[in-house]
């Protein structure tokens, strides 16, 4: 058995750290490169870097901060926002991120998956999609909506089909953010993360909701994702990184506890 991965989420906007709730409220807390510093000193698997308003301000990711980052931690790095060809990927590739992140750009051009997969392989293609909880209906089977944009733009995409038609074109991970759960720190949306987990075969990155450590322990096994995607409870100091991973580790789930 592989592995749960244990991964820290960093929403940069205009070079600061930052975190809302439920993608609004923004507000800056702290700067990204110390923290990726102090998340891989103590332990952390893996980290997801976004540029929040790159894709909305419709704009090129901050290479300098992707690059500061890198200088800094020797983990999995992934890196997302404003990403809109293959030369935004590889720029980012050569800034030092091991993976990109694709999201409302794959919505609107689809092909970018596949060209992006063809380029730096599928296992360092991350489809991240952003997720609202709807009513079923003829266009929304599974009731949950993609949503793109930071948020703001709704598409009437279902989010199983988007799911599904991602992992086809080739990327190798999914990333499922809840935006209903987002910054809420009450638990990850376990009826949707199952419900993809069990429907594609890649690895899927539950994000959206975390606020104690139960809350990863249920998205790992109920809601059968194969890694958790953290942020406010350990940006704000609640938890630090190496006892959410000895917490996991006691109840059973296989954790890498050091490097």
């Amino acid at each position: 058995m592989l592995s749960q991965r244990l991964i820290a989420c960093l929403d940069v906007r205009d070079g600061q750290l930052a975190k809302s709730i439920k993608f609004v409220d923004t507000k800056d807390i702290g700067d990204p490169v110390e923290k990726a510093r102090e998340y891989y000193l103590d332990g952390l698997d893996e980290l997801v870097f976004y540029d929040i308003t790159a894709s909305s301000d419709k704009r090129n990711i901050m290479l300098d901060v992707v690059s500061a980052v890198a200088e800094q931690v020797f983990i999995p790095l992934s890196v997302g926002g404003g990403i809109r060809s293959v030369s935004d990927a590889t720029d980012l590739r050569l800034a030092g991120a091991e993976k990109i992140n694709v999201n409302s750009a794959a919505v609107q051009r689809p092909d970018l998956i596949d060209e992006c997969a063809a380029s730096i392989g599928n296992q360092n293609v991350v489809l991240s999609m952003d997720i609202r909880r709807g009513m079923p209906s003829t266009e929304l089977p599974s009731g949950y909506e993609i949503v793109i944009n930071g948020g703001r733009t709704p598409t009437q995409i279902d989010a199983l089909a988007w799911a599904l038609e991602g992992e086809k074109r080739g990327a190798g991970e999914l990333v499922v953010n809840s935006i209903d759960a987002d910054g809420t720190q009450i638990g990850y949306e376990l009826v949707l993360t199952a419900m993809l987990s069990t429907a594609v075969r890649i690895p899927v990155i539950a994000s959206g909701g975390a606020g104690k450590p139960e809350h990863l322990y249920d998205v790992l096994t109920a809601g059968k994702a194969d890694a958790a995607l953290v942020a406010s409870m350990v940006h704000y100091g609640t938890y630090k990184v190496s006892e959410l991973k000895h917490y996991l580790g006691e109840r059973g789930l296989k954790m890498r506890q050091s490097w």
